[in-house]
This record gives C-alpha cells, sequence and structure tokens, in this order.
C-alpha cells in the first residue's frame, strides 16, 4: 500500500490515549486505539472530520466529537 506523500504513520495522544494514525489516501487515516484497529476518519474540513462507515467506507455525517480531536491532532502534526 503506498502511503499518501511518502507519509509514515505516527502517533497522537489525547489525555492519557495514544492513538496510531497511518496515513491512507489523501485526508483520509486509519486510527489504532490501544492497539486495535478503530476507526477510519476523512478530513471534511479544515475544523471537521468525519467517520467512515466500515463497511462501505462512506462519509458518516454527525458530530463526534473525539473524532474531530483526532483530526485536530492530525492538523498540529502534519502542520506544525
Amino acid at each position: 500500500m503506498e502511503l499518501q506523500g511518502g507519509q509514515e504513520p505516527f502517533d497522537i495522544e489525547i489525555g492519557n490515549i495514544v492513538y496510531a494514525v497511518f496515513p491512507e489516501e489523501k485526508d483520509v487515516y486509519l486510527i489504532f486505539k490501544e492497539g486495535k484497529e478503530y476507526v477510519k476518519i476523512v478530513k471534511d474540513t479544515e475544523t471537521s472530520w468525519l467517520k467512515l462507515h466500515p463497511e462501505t467506507e462512506l462519509p458518516m455525517f454527525g458530530m463526534d466529537e473525539e473524532v474531530n480531536v483526532i483530526g485536530q491532532k492530525i492538523n498540529e502534526e502534519l502542520n506544525p
């Protein structure tokens, strides 16, 4: 699998939870939480992120605060 722009996976920490972030295609990230595959997210806007449905990979609209916080941390990591 070719990672976007040659990006390597990286970790982010929110509170005392470490998430592993695996870049996939443009603005799509596979998130592992505590060593287990957790969720796939996509950047919607600069401040809004969406969870992707696990089977169809279609965006699931609706506020998910954890997904937005993960997305914000990804932004901070990629744009220091």
